[in-house]
Formats: structure tokens, sequence, C-alpha cells
């Protein structure tokens, strides 16, 4: 069965096309979202009539939006979205029936499925882009939480007196890795090129990138004690292009908080399989299977 599922990011929209468990096609254009949520809309739909499948669509935003009525709550790299019942204008563009999903659950869903744990049946997904996002998959099942809403890693605190968040709170894990702070960070005009001068061996931009892993190490150790998942997936964008530089840093700063109470967690931190194109992959597993 071909599913295709997109995922719109801060800064780029991401499409894949699935049949079975091969991935048969990937797109990618800008989300151009300084131009605003109809813009960025009618990529979309741009995007899936280059493709021509339309059903099912799966589409995974970065963000909080209401499961039932679509209505984006807050999706803090995509300005203006808030209210706008995402679900209904999507389809309307689109023309066919979508489904959506947060893009850290998408992500999860593909990783947990058909990537690095795929032979796990309890996974902690977090997935590095513009934003920081996340997900746990608890014996082989998507944790939703009570609202939908479970998974937020990057809203979790890394530190207590650290700067205001767009979602009101201080000091958030996607204060520190995501990919336009570590920029800021390494005081660079983008991530890629952060990622280009760490790989040249600049001090700067090689801290910048370990800092993000410390961090990341920080929000997976809380949630390590707690939960002892089998696996620890990190992935997206970000992870990506910085690679062993920021996964070592991460599990280091596992190691040394966990080490007492959850032995051996550290080695349960594995870089994502599927690439950039996960968000995607598990948006089309939504569209398909409506779960």
């Amino acid at each position: 069965m071909r599913r295709l599922g997109v995922d719109i990011g801060g800064t780029r929209i991401k499409l894949a096309l699935v049949d079975g468990d091969e991935i048969v096609e990937t797109r990618v254009v800008e989300t151009g979202s300084e131009q605003g949520p109809q813009a960025v809309i009618a990529r979309v739909a741009a995007l899936v009539d280059e493709v021509g499948d339309r059903e099912p669509v799966g589409v995974s935003l970065p963000g909080v939006f209401e499961p039932e009525s679509g209505a984006a709550l807050l999706l803090a790299n995509l300005p203006g979205w808030e209210g706008i019942d995402a679900r209904r204008e999507l389809s309307r563009a689109i023309g066919a029936p979508v489904a959506l999903v947060n893009d850290g659950h998408a992500f999860a869903l593909a990783e947990s499925r058909l990537g690095a744990g795929r032979d796990a049946r309890d996974v902690l997904c977090v997935v590095c882009g513009t934003g920081v996002g996340g997900a746990v998959v608890l014996g082989g099942k998507l944790h939703r939480g009570v609202g939908g809403r479970a998974g937020e890693i990057g809203h979790t605190t890394v530190a207590p007196d650290g700067p205001l968040c767009g979602c009101g709170n201080r000091g958030c894990l996607e204060l520190y890795a995501g990919s336009r702070a570590i920029a800021r960070a390494a005081d660079r005009e983008s991530f890629e090129d952060t990622a280009r001068a760490a790989a040249e061996g600049d001090t700067i931009a090689r801290e910048a990138i370990r800092d993000a892993g410390r961090h990341i190490g920080v929000a997976v150790a809380g949630i390590a004690v707690v939960l002892e998942p089998e696996r620890i997936v990190v992935g997206g964008g970000t992870v990506e292009a910085a690679g062993e530089l920021l996964l070592d840093a991460a599990r280091a700063e596992t190691r040394a908080r966990t080490a007492g109470v959850s032995p051996g967690a550290e080695a349960r931190v594995v870089g994502a399989r599927l690439g950039s194109f996960a968000g995607a992959i598990g948006a089309a597993l939504v569209g398909a299977e409506g779960v």
C-alpha cells in the first residue's frame, strides 16, 4: 500500500512516499513560514500535486494542536498558526482527508518501526531540527498521554533560570539544542555553516554542538531513570549533520547523570537511521493507519 506523508518544519517541508517498508520517493522545499500559514499550506498542496498520490495523507506539525478539532495551539516555529484549523485547511488545499500528527510522534513512529528502534519495545525518541521534539513508544505503541500531547521533550526544562521560550517556560531544551540556537551559540549565520565549521575544526562551533549534546543528555537522563527505555534514539537534521560530536556529548552527559541509577543508559543512546525524512515517513504511517 502506497502511503504519503508530509512533514512541515520551521525551515523546510519534506514529503515521503512509502510503499510497504520502502521509501520510494522524497521531496523537499523551503517552508517560507515568514509568509504566513496560507502560503505554507499552498506549498504543501503543490508538493502533493507533484507526486500525485492524494490518499491517504498524513501531515506532521512542529508543536501542539487539538487532536479532535485539528486547531493549532502552539507551533513555536510556525508563526501565525495559532487558532487555525490546520486539518481542515490542509485537507481543503490538498483535496483529500488529512491525518495530523505531532512531528516528534511522527519521528518516533518511523524510527521505532522502521529505523533504529525497530527491534525494541520501549523507545525514547528525540528529534532535533529547527525545534526539538520527541515521543515515547512503550510496548511497541506510541504513548500519547491524557491530551494526546505527550513527548514534548523540547519543552522540558534543562536550565531553570534560562531564557524565555515561546511556550512560556524558561530554559527549555529547544533553546539550547535547536539548530538556530546552536548557530547563535557559535556566532554563525546558520546551523549548516556551524556544522561545516565544526567539521573543519573550528573550536567555537564544535563547543556549541557539544553543548547542545550535553543539554540533550540532561533531558534524556531525567527520562531514562524513570522509564529505563530499551533504546534512546536521537536524530533529526541537526544530529544528522553534527553526527558523533553531538551524540558523544549526549552519551557522556547521560552516563554522568544515570550511572548510579540506570547503569548503561548511555550505551542505549543511538543515532537515528532514517535521516531527515523520518518525520514525513512517520506521517505517512499515521495517514495510512490512523494511529
